[in-house]
């Protein structure tokens, strides 16, 4: 579909309005007062527009209007196991499991973690503790044994839903270091040594059915066995939990990565996320017609909130490929299910235009999506709306903390937008740019980026003085993001307070020959970091990966920046990588990269 010819429209309510009253927001922004988005005064300020209208539905509200309203129509497409579930089946069965988990002994303000890679019940999951009242744990599937163990104790978790195992990780294995007591306890007297809060251990594969029993596991429940266990009483709580439920109760903790000290538990309300749910799809034009194809994680924002719930907002069809993304399964799923819509990050979209399936996929019927998490190269980028039919696609900001989006792209932005920016800021939400003394500084110039606004979340779960570190007495969340606005409005993102490398006394910001690397052909990804040097404080790194067939040598690649960038941002090592360290939402591990590159260069002369 050409630009400037989607007449698609997108839900947007509250409570003094019924789901079905529709709201448009164009493409064009041409409605938008400009004095809203562009710097205001001279400052890098900006305000987002009042439309959509801000919401005070609960999270449970949300499926409950999608099933009043798209009841039959498909909900959900599980594409690995075949399971289909239209709005009204979705909204049965999570309402099953909210009573479930009520006759379990969980209550209103419990903490109930999730560790699993996409499945049914996850998502089952997310909506069954919001009907319930029940603070939704969402832990990385990635983690091993320590970081659970730690999630589980700080955020006081009374019940954990896992997957048995997932690839090489033996989730089972590794909740019995932490947990021995399961291996022969009852599923109802569950006592913890080491994690004192948890009572209830729910396993969500087959292989835990009672009649494939598990020697390491009699303390726990299986999940069907949960679905099933509701009585007359549960059921009454239930109906009775409605009225106690209010849209400023936490609802979700979502742990940081950690990449800085221990992880922190990012607390967010059904309105943090309900609101950024209807703004982030609103401005994709989503509706009921459309089928969103989501191969990013659950645990993260980007699955949970701008992915199913956002669905539920206009009751958009949502499809998950696999467990885990795997291009091959994205591309069989955006074919078969024919998806109009597509999120991702980067390496992602890299990853299915490289996938030898891709010339033989279908994909004429895509149009938008989200790409996020990382900055998209113009080359990848053109391929992605030329080759993928993703003429709308948006590029999106933001951050856990703030539920998560901040700016997004509009879908008829141009394409230097979208490669050389992340957008124009979310209606009702303010963002300013300051400098160290906490000022905000012209447009064009660089500083830290700080939010306020509905999506800033409630704090940090059981951390004061981290919370008051980072959200200032006048509710601005300081992202440690560097980012410039510009004159229009448009934001760019140059880097991390963090991450600034002080060579010789010269300030140097890895975005900057990040971006200036990926203009070179011969490269597909590539990462900057510092590293200790004694006589200039740090020296420049970068870890190449080439294209796939490239060769490339670390004098060819110097040898193209000298001349180009001014001598002290010339990278003084350079490493060929086949791929990168990545996070499971795909943002470079620099920490990873700095602690191999210390290792290696350890009693070498530099």
């Amino acid at each position: 579909m050409g630009k400037g010819t989607d007449a698609r429209h997108s839900a947007s309510f509250d409570l003094s309005q019924p789901l079905t009253s529709l709201s448009r927001e164009t493409g064009d922004s041409s409605h938008i007062d400009a004095e809203q988005l562009t710097p205001h005064r001279g400052r890098s300020y900006v305000r987002g527009g009042s439309h959509p209208s801000l919401s005070r539905h609960l999270v449970w509200e949300i499926l409950n209007e999608a099933a009043r309203q798209y009841g039959s129509s498909e909900a959900a497409v599980f594409c690995e196991t075949g399971t289909r579930w239209s709005w009204t089946q979705l909204q049965q069965k999570a309402e099953a499991l909210a009573a479930g988990l009520l006759a379990l002994g969980l209550k209103k303000g419990d903490r109930l973690a999730i560790w699993s890679p996409n499945n049914e019940q996850w998502l089952l999951t997310q909506f069954a503790t919001a009907r319930a009242g029940i603070i939704l744990v969402t832990i990385n599937p990635a983690y091993r044994s320590s970081e659970l163990e730690y999630a589980l104790n700080k955020s006081g978790a009374r019940a954990l839903i896992m997957a048995d195992h997932f690839k090489s990780s033996d989730y089972l294995a590794m909740l019995n270091e932490v947990v021995p007591e399961l291996a022969s306890c009852r599923k109802d007297k569950l006592v913890s040594a080491r994690v004192t809060s948890l009572r209830t251990v729910i396993r969500i594969d087959s292989a835990s059915r009672s009649d494939m029993p598990d020697a390491r596991a009699s303390g726990t429940w299986h999940f069907d066995e949960v679905m099933k266990l509701a009585g007359p009483a549960s059921q009454q709580r239930l109906q009775e939990l409605v009225t106690t439920l209010d849209p400023d109760d936490a609802i979700n903790i979502q742990f940081t990565s950690g990449t800085t000290g221990s992880p922190k538990g990012a607390t967010l309300s059904h309105y943090n996320i309900v609101n950024n749910a209807i703004q982030t799809v609103a401005r994709l034009h989503l509706n009921h017609q459309d089928k969103l194809c989501i191969p990013v994680p659950l645990y993260h924002c980007f699955g949970m909130v701008m992915g199913t719930l956002g669905c539920a907002t206009v009751g958009a069809c949502m499809v998950f490929p696999g467990q885990a993304f795997d291009a091959g399964q994205t591309l069989q799923a955006l074919t078969v299910e024919r998806c109009t819509a597509l999120y991702g990050v980067p390496t992602m979209f890299v990853a299915m235009l490289e996938h030898e399936a891709f010339d033989s996929s279908s994909l004429s019927q895509l149009r938008t999506g989200i790409m996020a998490g990382a900055p998209c190269p113009r080359p990848i980028m053109q391929r992605v709306i030329s080759d993928m039919n993703m003429h709308q696609i948006t590029i999106a900001y933001g951050m856990t903390e703030t539920s998560p989006v901040s700016f997004q792209s509009h879908i008829n932005d141009d394409i230097d937008q979208r490669v050389s920016t992340v957008g124009r800021v979310h209606p009702h939400t303010e963002v300013k740019i300051i400098d160290t003394a906490g000022q905000i500084v012209p447009p064009g110039t660089e500083g830290e980026l700080c939010t306020r606004g509905y999506s800033v979340m409630q704090g940090y779960w059981q951390n004061e003085s981290a919370s008051r570190q980072s959200i200032d007495e006048a509710g601005w969340m300081h992202s440690g993001d560097l980012a410039i606005i510009d004159q229009y409005g448009y934001c760019s993102i140059v880097g991390r307070v963090k991450d600034m490398i002080i060579r010789g006394g010269e300030n140097i910001y890895p975005r900057e020959i990040e971006e200036f690397l990926l203009q070179n052909e011969k490269i597909s990804d590539v990462q900057v970091f510092g590293i200790p040097d004694e006589k200039l404080g740090e020296q420049v790194c970068a870890w190449v990966v080439p294209v796939s067939g490239q060769l490339l040598t670390e004098s060819e690649l110097q040898g193209y920046c000298k001349g180009r960038l001014a001598h002290y941002k010339v990278p003084h090592f350079i490493r060929f990588k086949s791929e990168l360290p990545l996070t499971v939402t795909g943002k470079p591990k620099k920490f990873v990269m700095q602690d191999e590159m210390i290792k290696e260069l350890s009693g070498t002369n530099t």
